[in-house]
């Protein structure tokens, strides 16, 4: 593989030329919530809209239309929004759409090659996300590859901090036999592709993601970058929860790791909402499914008295952005919220 690059995959705190999102157009992701989901997600482009451009993936021009009147209805910005007219199979642009660095002073497209999590058939749709999304942001894309062979990363399984380091979970990357993105791969094998494509010289791997994570252990669940020395990480206060000892786990591996420079991270702990159950199932509710905009914070809500608690702990990592709540309780039986849903446009220029 050649090194002769300079890429870096920047911050998600850093300067963003706008968000990507997907409207809904099937209700299979969430059944018998779609009316309620295709509001909600209106409400979610309202908010992203007032601080930057969405770039937004509808399936047909027909949904454009639909999706146009309810922005209006809604009193959303819809000059912020830009429309990418693409069939989709789901909505989860962190994972199917393409991951944006920087490569010298040119962005950078990269797609990895997504599979429907190593789990679901349906993803034929999905594939060709990044080749439109590029497309339409005139910007070259790369297909991520190692000895020859199609790499598969969501985005939802990787978080950096822009100077080198990134934090992923052994569940997610190393597990023999759930899942399996990259049958074979060794820590070693995903550390050169790290660095390779996205600039890594250094590489947290935390342990279990929460339990009912339908992706198997995505780290946008568990634990993020605020800045570049500082990690917000999940805690369960419930002994008696099946997330508990996990999460302790991966409290105790980030209080004793280092980031690229040597230094150890500031740890800061987020409180779990309470379980959530739909049909027999847990939901992996999460309050560090956030997303980081322009000037802002979207912070996932569940209706829960650990609502507020969150929401002042992000409060206290953002000091200068807006700190907003979603309320999630209908995006949240998808599997998936706030940060699963999008994926950031970096800004073309950026002081390196």
């Amino acid at each position: 593989m050649s090194t002769t690059n300079n890429r870096r995959f920047p911050a998600e705190w850093e300067k963003q030329q706008g968000i990507l999102l997907c409207f809904p157009h099937n209700g299979n992701d969430w059944p018998g919530k779609y009316e309620a989901i295709q509001w909600a997600f209106v409400e979610f482009i309202k908010k992203a809209a007032n601080f930057e451009q969405v770039f937004l993936v509808v399936a047909d021009e027909k949904l454009k239309g639909k999706v146009i009147e309810m922005l209006q209805t809604a009193h959303v910005i819809v000059e912020n929004v830009s429309f990418i007219i693409h069939k989709t199979n789901r909505s989860w642009m962190r994972d199917s759409g393409p991951i944006l660095v920087k490569n010298g002073t040119k962005r950078e497209a990269l797609n990895f090659n997504f599979n429907g999590w190593a789990k679901y058939k349906n993803f034929q749709l999905d594939k060709h996300v990044p080749n439109k999304v590029a497309d339409f942001l005139k910007i070259p894309l790369t297909q991520v590859k190692y000895k020859g062979k199609p790499v598969i990363v969501e985005g939802g399984a990787i978080d950096v901090n822009g100077k080198g380091t990134l934090l992923t979970s052994e569940e997610c990357l190393m597990h023999p036999s759930v899942q399996v993105r990259n049958p074979g791969f060794t820590k070693a094998d995903y550390e050169v592709i790290f660095k390779e494509y996205l600039g890594i010289t250094n590489v947290i791997w935390l342990k279990d993601g929460i339990e009912g994570d339908d992706t198997h252990g995505h780290i946008d669940d568990l634990c993020r970058f605020v800045n570049e020395d500082t990690i917000v990480t999940v805690v369960e206060s419930d002994p008696n929860d099946n997330n508990y000892m996990p999460l302790q786990e991966n409290l105790k591996i980030l209080q004793n790791a280092t980031l690229e420079n040597g230094l150890s991270p500031k740890i800061v702990t987020l409180p779990m909402p309470k379980r959530l159950e739909f049909g027999g199932l847990r939901i992996p509710a999460s309050y560090a499914n956030f997303l980081i905009l322009n000037n802002c914070v979207l912070v996932p809500t569940f209706n829960d008295a650990n609502d507020r608690i969150a929401l002042n702990i992000i409060a206290d990592c953002f000091p200068k952005r807006e700190i907003i709540g979603i309320s999630a309780i209908d995006l949240i039986w998808g599997f998936g919220t706030l940060h699963c849903l999008s994926q950031q446009i970096p800004e073309q220029k950026t002081n390196f």
